[in-house]
């Protein structure tokens, strides 16, 4: 994220009060969230142009429990060239390099990817802190962060501690991510807050608020390990609190929706909503980032719709 065009958010005091003060209509977040992907229907040059920026704001990830580093370098080749040459070639865009947003492995293999990624200017993201549970003591998840920093990640993605949330302990939560915040220096901090076992919308809501008063960059729906993970709902609250946090603060704060968006139709719902929600800025990579693994696939396949009129099977675009 060293490109990014607007200050960090440098975080600000705790405060109570907005913290009361928020509440959440459900139902109007839903109906919302069904007007939203059924005003438009994006198709042909645009809907490549849509899907070649959601490609631009991809988190390229492998999160297995079988990684090795053979696969992350493949991981990271395809990052470098995510789009086969003959395709890029009759999109117009061999002069401009099409590129994902990042790549996002375990700690184990930041020095790995790292060295893959050298001399391209994609930065190398690392889950800490016990990912995906988040339940290692604070030292450990402290000296995590700083291990990873060292090897060479520029991005942070921390897992909260959820139980402050259920507990209400905003206190606990702000001084958990201040500390997270301090641990990654200049790397940039992208906070998972698990929101498919929060509860309630206003708990996201409230969870959302304290980890950009304590300065996180990001915020992020899930791990991808949850029974739920990012869904347009949930992603609407997050955005609405990023709003409200801009507007108060003069802050940009990101958003990170991960886990469950698969397919290039489900992408263009989620900048869509961005776009009508956050406008046009946030549809940046410094501003936004898809987590997904399996995405890229779909997305080339649609592309390749778009050129040669023909689909291709999904063995044709493998990542790893």
């Amino acid at each position: 994220m060293n490109n990014t065009k607007h200050p960090r958010n440098r975080g600000i005091a705790l405060n109570q009060d907005w913290l009361d003060s928020v509440q959440m209509n459900r139902s109007a977040l839903e109906r919302r969230c069904a007007s939203l992907t059924k005003r438009r229907s994006i198709k042909k040059e645009w809907q490549a142009a849509w899907l070649l920026k959601s490609l631009r704001c991809m988190d390229l990830t492998t999160l297995s429990s079988d990684d090795t580093p053979d696969r992350v370098r493949r991981l990271c080749t395809k990052a470098r060239q995510p789009l086969r040459p003959e395709l890029i070639e009759s999109l117009g865009l061999s002069a401009l390099k099409p590129r994902v947003g990042a790549v996002c492995v375990y700690h184990a293999y930041v020095e790995t990817a790292v060295d893959a990624l050298k001399k391209t200017g994609i930065p190398v993201a690392a889950v800490s802190t016990g990912f995906p549970h988040g339940l290692n003591s604070m030292p450990r998840r402290i000296e995590e962060i700083k291990d990873s920093v060292a090897a060479g990640a520029e991005e942070i993605d921390i897992v909260i501690t959820r139980a402050h949330v259920f507990s209400g302990n905003w206190k606990a939560l702000y001084a958990e991510i201040s500390a997270f915040r301090k641990a990654c220096g200049d790397a940039h901090l992208k906070t998972i807050l698990g929101t498919g076992e929060l509860g309630t919308f206003r708990n996201v809501a409230k969870a959302s608020l304290v980890c950009m008063m304590a300065g996180a960059d990001f915020i992020k729906t899930s791990t991808g390990k949850e029974s739920v993970n990012a869904t347009l709902p949930v992603s609407l609250v997050m955005l609405r609190m990023i709003r409200e946090y801009f507007e108060n603060t003069g802050f940009y704060v990101g958003f990170k929706p991960a886990g469950g968006i698969r397919t290039a139709k489900q992408s263009l719902d989620w900048m869509v909503m961005m776009k009508e929600e956050l406008g046009r800025e946030w549809l940046e990579p410094d501003l936004f980032r898809f987590g997904a693994s399996g995405l890229l696939t779909d997305i080339e396949r649609q592309l390749e719709h778009f050129v040669t009129g023909r689909y291709s099977a999904a063995h044709r675009q493998p990542t790893a």
